[in-house]
């Protein structure tokens, strides 16, 4: 092989190497923005519980910020960090033990916690959680991107985690929010 033909394919490999490892992947640490988020309750919701046929326990509850929540007969009730269907089956047994044969009860969120998002969208800011939420639905709720915007890559800071992490929007799974997550769109740089 002559000179030029072995500086050709060395300017070839390293070409390919170099092209290969500007490919980005998206970056979770974990799998949990790709399913659907359990709703888990916690102080500041407001619930409606319906008691079938006991019309007295009927009503509209707080929990307290205290994580609690207060329920005629049972007294207070543990709910922070619980899902719907638990304190469902956790009221029932309460009831059911000693006060009311065979309660079935019922529990709704009427307000959920908010999520967050800032950064390149028309209208940063706070909005309300809806179940099964992606971070698509996120940004068009907040009035899409701006003209600035990097339409490749979120960021999302979890309520309970101290740091955010990077998510590849044109991933064929969805990505899911959560309440109280902090939601980034970030600026792009071409």
């Amino acid at each position: 092989m002559s000179f030029y033909t072995n500086i050709f394919f060395v300017v070839i490999v390293f070409s390919v190497l170099g092209l290969s490892s500007c490919s980005t992947t998206s970056a979770p640490v974990g799998t949990e923005a790709y399913t659907a988020i359990e709703y888990k309750l916690a102080p500041g919701d407001q619930l409606r519980i319906t008691v079938f046929g006991e019309d007295r326990f009927n009503a509209e509850y707080q929990v307290s910020s205290a994580g609690d929540l207060s329920f005629p007969l049972v007294g207070n009730v543990p709910v922070t960090g619980r899902t719907v269907a638990s304190l469902q089956t956790d009221l029932e047994a309460r009831l059911g033990d000693g006060y009311l044969n065979e309660p079935r009860v019922t529990v709704e969120v009427l307000n959920y916690r908010p999520f967050f998002i800032l950064g390149e969208v028309d209208r940063p800011g706070k909005f309300d959680f809806e179940d099964d939420l992606t971070a698509v639905q996120a940004i068009a709720l907040a009035g899409g991107f701006s003209y600035r915007a990097d339409q490749r890559h979120v960021y999302i800071r979890r309520a309970n985690d101290s740091q955010e992490r990077e998510y590849d929007l044109r991933s064929a799974r969805p990505i899911y929010i959560a309440p109280g997550d902090t939601i980034r769109i970030g600026e792009r740089y071409f």
